[in-house]
């Protein structure tokens, strides 16, 4: 009976299975993540298990415990790379003037759920967060961290983060209905043509100030 030599063993993390029972390597972590978004953009985070992104992963179910814990750590980490391009909105505010953000923060917005790379993660995410209060959870956490926190500082008024949840409010209001109802006309309608009718509203909801009246 041979027995493994203890010595020259790497430790175990909670929950690692021992050495040669799943796929672990270089990699594998980012492996595990890239099959967790694909499982939750495919079956929602009520349907999707940690056997399921193993599987996917190709992996021992022990590995996704081992690198991420249970599957809400999964699911938020899931989230926070697929939110990743949203530290930008930092920059989409600060990098000209005021009276100009709604414009930028609209476009940029626009620019990321029109890009299928992004979208289908998004759509994912958001479809999860209406159905399963623990991913409504998540998903505000995230929002609040990675848009809000960045947007409100920003804004001129002392009530800011009202402001700037009101303007992301309006974004994802209609996200809903274009991405995931959609509902025609906005389903099918340019991005252009929306920005044109969105910029001025977010604009209105950063600054307080009203949009010019149309003529």
């Amino acid at each position: 009976m041979t027995h493994e030599n203890t010595a020259d063993a790497p430790k175990r993390g909670r929950g690692r299975p021992r050495r040669g029972a799943a796929a672990d390597g270089p990699g594998t972590r980012d492996r595990i993540l890239a099959a967790a978004r694909s499982e939750f953009a495919e079956w929602g985070y009520e349907k999707t298990s940690i056997r399921g992104i193993a599987k996917t992963a190709d992996v021992d179910p022990a590995l996704v415990h081992h690198y991420y814990g249970t599957k809400e750590h999964v699911f938020e980490a899931a989230l926070e790379s697929t939110f990743a391009p949203t530290v930008a909105v930092h920059d989409a505010v600060v990098g000209g003037p005021i009276d100009s953000a709604g414009e930028r923060v609209t476009r940029f917005f626009f620019s990321v759920w029109e890009d299928p790379r992004s979208r289908e993660p998004l759509l994912a995410v958001v479809r999860s967060a209406v159905s399963n209060e623990t991913a409504a959870a998540i998903f505000r956490g995230i929002v609040t961290r990675n848009v809000l926190h960045r947007i409100a500082p920003m804004m001129p008024q002392p009530d800011g983060a009202m402001h700037a949840e009101m303007a992301v409010a309006q974004l994802v209001g209609t996200a809903m209905l274009r991405y995931i109802v959609r509902l025609d006309p906005m389903a099918s309608a340019d991005p252009e043509e929306l920005i044109g009718w969105l910029a001025p509203i977010v604009q209105y909801h950063l600054t307080g100030v009203p949009p010019p009246p149309t003529v």
